[in-house]
């Protein structure tokens, strides 16, 4: 099914990503021993102050936890300093156009989504054994993969040997046998919780909380939420129109709206900015 799957692959595609990992080898780099997420929590927490490199870093913990989050803050710092950066969307959900805001480069990210989920394990360690990439990613949430002891290990020689860092997405029922293995929980409207269950460097449990602003530069606070309306202050006008049921010639010629107006077309939307709290 593997080769069957290569065999597929447009040739052209494949020659512009050996030219843009050729680039990227080629241009001065500087000596990483870690991928840091720019969060002082995080980044105090783990040993040596960031995800080390050459090892299998596992983030366990329940969907919506904020684990991808975590882990493309440490492919933008791969992205800093020019290096490639490979994902293997194992729920098919990754939404590329979210990344850029967390500093990712999409044209240093290659994504795969393989189409037999027994395959996803197989791409990730062929992406690690290839040295191309300091950070691969591997998510299994809501795939029913379970990685094997084998398995396991395999990845975890891979990352050995090829120095890259490989940021392994399991969920909570499906827990793998990761180097460093960081439990991440959600804390409601607060942020994350974030505690490392395993560390060669450290033996003992270390917990951190982190505000979700933090985790998404430029992003609103969620304190507070639900104690202003999403809905812009009622306009204390009187309706436009009569009430009486809508002819469809009526629908048709716009006159069915906002004010009888097509919204979007003849007149401006309402402003949600002071009802949000925001500047304009």
């Amino acid at each position: 099914m593997a080769e069957t799957a290569a065999v597929r692959a447009d040739p052209a595609v494949l020659d512009r990503l050996r030219e843009r990992i050729r680039t990227l080898q080629a241009a001065p780099r500087q000596l990483l021993s870690v991928l840091r997420t720019g969060l002082a929590p995080v980044d105090g927490l783990l040993p040596g102050g960031g995800f080390p490199l050459g090892q299998v870093v596992e983030l366990w913990g329940e969907p919506a936890s904020g684990r991808a989050r975590l882990a493309f803050r440490a492919i933008a710092e791969a992205h800093r300093a020019l290096r490639l950066a490979a994902w293997v969307d194992g729920p098919r959900m990754l939404y590329p156009p979210a990344l850029p805001p967390l500093g990712v480069q999409l044209d240093q990210l290659l994504v795969v989504r393989p189409p037999e989920p027994r395959q996803l394990a197989w791409s990730a360690l062929q992406l690690l054994r290839s040295g191309a990439f300091a950070a691969v990613g591997l998510d299994l949430t809501h795939t029913g993969i379970r990685l094997s002891p084998p398995e396991s290990r395999r990845l975890v020689e891979a990352a050995t040997r090829s120095g890259g860092l490989l940021l392994l997405l399991t969920p909570a029922e499906a827990p793998a046998d990761g180097t460093l293995r960081l439990r991440v929980m959600a804390s409601g409207a607060r942020g994350l919780r974030l505690e490392v269950v395993r560390s060669r460097q450290s033996g003992t449990s270390r917990v951190v909380d982190v505000p979700w602003e933090l985790l998404t530069p430029g992003a609103p606070s969620d304190v507070g939420a639900g104690t202003r309306g999403l809905d812009a202050p009622p306009v204390p006008t009187e309706p436009s129109l009569p009430f009486r049921r809508a002819r469809a010639s009526d629908l048709r010629n716009g006159l069915i709206g906002i004010q009888g107006q097509r919204p979007g077309r003849d007149l401006p939307l309402p402003s949600f900015a002071q009802a949000l709290g925001v500047a304009p």
